[in-house]
């Protein structure tokens, strides 16, 4: 048991342009080397590309797609009598936000394509129609947690 104060979550200040926590948490994870700046002009470029080619509101689809991301199951390794068991266990929703966000990043940055609001436009529009590299990340996982569900009565 610590001994010093707990920690105060400050919270996140929401982003200029949407006024959403989400997007600047996004932001905040796509940023590297502390360039905010430059995460934030990636993240509006990619949202003004989505409002053209879709033709909704821009935060409306980024949502849907980092909600159709969002794994509900994963695996941990439990070291249970010598052997290693892949257990199903459920995320909360915290971890569910920063895993779907991860992924969708890390498509995008695998891509090929012009510049980074472009492919990360393009990631967020496979998202949202269920289809793309995070969305089969997702699918992968929920189907490992499948196969490995006899070894859920391990979970403590």
């Amino acid at each position: 048991m610590g001994r010093k104060k707990k920690t105060v979550d400050r919270g996140i200040a929401p982003d200029p342009k949407y006024n959403s926590v989400v997007v600047s948490k996004f932001v905040n994870r796509m940023m590297w080397e502390g360039k905010r700046s430059i995460g934030l002009r990636i993240v509006h470029e990619a949202l003004g590309i989505l409002q053209k080619k879709v033709e909704k509101e821009p935060l409306e689809v980024f949502l849907k797609a980092l909600d159709n991301v969002k794994p509900i199951v994963e695996v941990k390794s439990r070291r249970v009598g010598g052997a290693t068991y892949q257990v199903p266990i459920e995320i909360r929703e915290s971890r569910r936000e920063a895993l779907g966000m991860r992924w969708i990043i890390k498509a995008a940055r695998a891509r090929s394509g012009r510049g980074m609001g472009d492919r990360l436009a393009s990631e967020l529009l496979d998202a949202y129609n269920n289809t793309g590299t995070a969305f089969k990340k997702k699918e992968d996982t929920h189907k490992n947690a499948e196969a490995n569900k006899a070894f859920a009565h391990y979970r403590w």
